[in-house]
């Protein structure tokens, strides 16, 4: 399987020596739920949530995206306890900003004590000296990027770098003039947003980045918490033989070569299913159908809110 999601291809973080297979793990699933409150607690079966780690691992992902307020603290033990001490070429990247409230809300958590605790915390749960790469996730709208200064913050992280707690900086729910921003105080090497086959805000950020050499990483490639649902997808599946899925996931690949995939699962089975996506070729004439995609839900939108007016 190692020569098999290899064939995705590799990418290189701009300005540093952290090369990854495109097809990567996000570890948010690894936590549990209590009732309403999703990502918290630990999952129901941590045997397994530590296979699927080892398993990831020896199938050749060398990139996992976490964050130490996932469970809180849970995902991040369950790395440490599951692949530590870690394989040389692992690169880790988590993300910082945010706290858990006692409902299982989301809570800005920008200042400069919160994100210096934030980044300590990361580092003591995953049992590590510096961490790879801090994603800087702006909290304006918790749901989508939304503009303001994230200057400050990211100079808190800019100045854990210089102290060697961080190697590399990336930013996670952003906005193309939030980029211009943290570029001109720090080297960002990646971005992180919200981007699948259906919701495409960002086509033209990703050409931007790609030009730039700067990997774009879509969090919720597989739809989140509310799965991809579309005929054409669906389709488009039964003619390769794959699943909707694993064809969503292949279309990421294909789109641009600085998408790196980060889909996540607490179980072996869909791991494997997900991981199947980096052989998935999609012929010309499926990658145009599924090109437009978004913009058949674009046209369907304005067809109802027209319909309603």
């Amino acid at each position: 399987m190692v020569k098999e999601l290899s064939s995705a291809g590799r990418f290189t973080f701009i300005g540093s020596s952290l090369n990854v297979n495109r097809m990567g793990y996000g570890a948010m699933q690894l936590a549990g739920r209590d009732g309403n409150k999703l990502v918290w607690g630990p999952p129901r079966d941590v045997d397994e949530a530590i296979a699927v780690l080892r398993e990831a691992i020896a199938s050749g992902v060398n990139h996992i995206d976490t964050s130490d307020f996932y469970g809180p603290h849970v995902t991040n033990q369950i790395i440490r306890k599951a692949l530590f001490p870690y394989p040389e070429d692992l690169v880790i990247v988590t993300k910082v900003s945010s706290r858990r409230g006692e409902d299982g809300s989301w809570i800005p958590a920008l200042s400069r004590e919160e994100l210096t605790g934030a980044v300590h915390d990361n580092l003591r749960n995953l049992g590590l000296d510096v961490l790879d790469v801090v994603n800087l996730r702006s909290m304006f709208n918790v749901h989508q990027p939304a503009e303001g200064s994230i200057e400050a913050p990211l100079t808190v992280l800019a100045e854990l770098q210089q102290k060697g707690l961080i190697r590399h900086i990336g930013l996670s729910n952003v906005t193309p003039a939030q980029i211009a921003e943290a570029r001109r105080i720090v080297p960002i090497v990646c971005v992180q947003n919200q981007y699948n086959l259906v919701h495409r805000a960002d086509d033209a950020l990703i050409d931007d980045l790609a030009g730039d050499g700067i990997a774009y990483v879509p969090f919720f490639p597989l739809g989140g918490f509310t799965p991809l649902q579309s005929g054409t997808l669906s389709e488009v599946a039964a003619r390769l033989d794959a699943t909707s899925m694993q064809v969503a996931l292949a279309w990421l690949l294909h789109r641009s070569a600085n998408i790196l995939v980060i889909p996540g699962t607490s179980t072996r089975k869909h791991l494997r299913e997900n991981l199947k996506a980096a052989t998935l070729e999609i012929p010309a004439g499926e990658l145009a159908e599924l090109d437009a995609v978004s913009r058949q839900d674009a046209d369907a939108s304005t067809d109802r809110h027209e319909h309603r007016s």
